[in-house]
């Protein structure tokens, strides 16, 4: 028996690592992946049961598993990001969150007939979003920049907002069931949102200080963020039941709000950690979904989602824009997009084991009514909004950019030269000093590595479809190049010879990890760096009828060719100093340095500056 148990939960790691693995694959949310398989081996085949596998401690270790996911969502809240996003955000954080649990909460007490307490809950919990699933979206659907930045800043900022709501109203119905007076409700209430409160204040800005001061060593920062959550999850309950999530949740928005504390490694390894919590507890909680009591919802449940996602996002909308320079087109693909993901999932299984074990009378309909919610909204608005956004007019082109990875003198030159042609580009760098040079050459940046997980939340790739991949570090240019080839496609990833050396194989990125490498590897970052350390200037050259490629190259064959733009306003990089593939019409941007011969053009034949 127990080799068995021990076969299940490392099958469940495994499938989980593979969902996560399958939706990076197809751009999808994981959540679908994980919830999918949950279900095929929980009620369908009946090879997982959680309850029997893990017995009483399944509630317990739910519990850690759901204070650890809210406080790695809570180390996101930034208050001054809010204040920062503009008015459309800020609304939809409240008067947007305020707006969907109303109409969820009226729709499940009067069209599924719940009690109030649990159609409040139910609609507090899917006010949530996230990350997790909106970056997905907005990637496969590619709304414009105005919209992509509201989305993504919509997911990260209502999922903390959201379960701190959740959690109070959860909390409002524990009371209600063991208070005996109005008076002992709100006080027994009072004592749980104080305690939650006041502990995770405390909690966050003592282990702050421990962090400003240097008292841990950096290998043991992370260690002790974990410990410090699960101690006080456990000693929030311990003097108030049900004030643990609350009081984790806000001792992370507290940390992430304190000045001259970097908590950026902690959130790293905390969302390393959350993949793991997230793959096993979605798989786990998708096999204790009751067959029989998801079918008892119905048509009441399909009636719920699309007044969800037709009503109750638009109006969250309509509302939350009102004063914005958004056209109404853009009003109404807002009112569209937002679905439901993680922190729902997590903290409504919660809920619910706990209102079980209470004996609340309908908890077992919470869980498989959010999975619809949260399988609804993802499935609908993968498919549909790719269509509303162009039939709307509010979808970007086909991405033409370029995401410049390196704050190299090649890396930065490649970037002015692609943005002072009209190209959209983007110079991404833990360098402050190269970052700093691209800003003041008016060209967009990133400050952090492009292949790390802030990256993933913060880095906007609207309008971005290649990659040129030019710092000075070898292993993150190669990093770069395996991480933006499923991204932006194999042929769209480029990079460039490390050294300057001879072609020893040691200097070289080969096989699945190089992308493609331009000059046909016969120049390198240094070499490069080297040639514009003598000065030079940008020159492009239309190619026509009356003078072709060959006659261009001809008559400048020193000139060193750094892309080519068609009329459609496509880039092609060099994979070779010369190339047979430019025909009429294209334009060839190449640097000229000063020591070359610049023979003045033939008559109709020039340079455009």
């Amino acid at each position: 028996m127990h080799s068995t148990d021990l076969f299940v939960i490392s099958g469940i790691v495994v499938a989980g690592f593979v969902c996560q693995w399958l939706a990076w694959r197809v751009r999808l949310p994981s959540i679908l992946f994980l919830l999918l398989v949950g279900i095929v081996v929980g009620p369908w085949l009946g090879l997982l049961r959680p309850d029997e596998l893990f017995g009483d401690l399944l509630q317990p270790m739910v519990s850690l598993a759901v204070a650890v996911i809210l406080y790695e969502g809570s180390l996101t809240l930034k208050f001054a990001e809010i204040r920062g996003r503009g008015r459309v955000v800020r609304n939809l954080v409240t008067l947007g969150v305020l707006v969907t649990w109303l109409i969820a909460t009226l729709a499940a007490r009067h069209i599924l007939g719940w009690d109030m307490l649990l159609a409040a809950l139910f609609g507090a919990v899917v006010t949530v979003s996230g990350p997790t699933v909106i970056v997905p979206l907005i990637r496969s659907v590619r709304p414009n920049s105005a919209l992509s930045n509201v989305l993504r800043w919509e997911g990260i900022l209502v999922d903390p907002l959201g379960a701190i709501f959740a959690v109070l109203v959860f909390d409002f119905i524990v009371v209600t069931q063991t208070a005996a007076t109005t008076t002992q409700l709100f006080t027994t209430f009072g004592l749980i949102v104080a305690g939650g409160v006041l502990l995770g204040v405390a909690a966050g800005h003592a282990f702050g200080i421990v962090l400003r001061k240097h008292w841990l060593p950096d290998f043991l920062r992370d260690y002790a963020a974990l410990a410090v959550v699960i101690l006080v999850f456990a000693l929030a309950e311990s003097l108030a039941a049900e004030s643990g999530l609350l009081a984790v949740t806000v001792m992370g928005v507290w940390q992430a709000n304190m000045k001259d504390v970097d908590f950026d490694d902690i959130l790293d390894f905390n969302e390393s950690l959350t993949l793991v919590l997230v793959a096993g507890l979605f798989i786990v909680l998708a096999a204790r979904i009751d067959v029989a009591a998801l079918v008892s919802l119905g048509g009441g449940a399909l009636a719920v989602l699309l007044l969800l996602q037709v009503v109750a996002g638009p109006v969250r909308a309509a509302i939350a824009s009102i004063g914005s320079d958004l056209r109404w087109q853009e009003r109404v693909f807002l009112g569209w997009i937002f679905p439901r993901g993680i922190v729902a999932a997590a903290v409504s299984a919660l809920f619910a084991l706990r209102l079980e074990s209470m004996q609340f009378p309908g908890a077992d309909k919470l869980v498989p009514m959010v999975f619809t919610i949260i399988v609804g909204t993802v499935v609908i608005q993968s498919l549909t909004g790719s269509l509303l956004g162009r039939f709307l007019g509010v979808t970007d082109p086909e991405p033409k950019g370029v995401l410049v990875v390196g704050a190299s003198r090649a890396a930065i030159f490649y970037a002015k030269a692609l943005h002072e042609r009209g190209h959209r580009v983007m110079v991404a760098s833990p360098s402050w000093g190269g970052v700093s040079q691209a800003r003041m050459a008016g060209i967009p940046v990133f400050y952090g590595s492009a292949v790390s997980n802030y990256a993933e939340r913060h880095l906007d790739l609207t309008g971005i479809g290649k990659l040129l991949a030019m710092s000075y570090q070898p292993g993150l240019n190669e990093l770069a190049c395996v991480k933006y080839r499923y991204e932006f496609g194999r042929d769209s990833v480029f990079t460039l010879r490390q050294h300057a050396e001879s072609g020893h194989e040691k200097h070289q990125i080969t096989g699945e990890a190089a992308g493609r490498v331009l000059f046909g590897g016969e120049r390198s970052v240094d070499e490069l760096g080297e040639i514009l350390s003598e000065g030079g200037e940008i020159k492009t050259t239309e190619i026509k009828d009356s003078y072709t490629f060959a006659e261009y190259r001809e008559k400048h064959p020193e000139r060193i060719i750094l892309f080519i733009s068609d009329a459609d306003g496509n880039i092609r990089f060099p994979l070779s100093e010369d190339s047979n593939d430019i025909v009429t019409g294209d334009k060839v941007t190449a640097l000229v340095t000063q020591h070359q011969e610049a023979p003045k053009p033939e008559q109709g034949v020039a340079d455009v500056q």
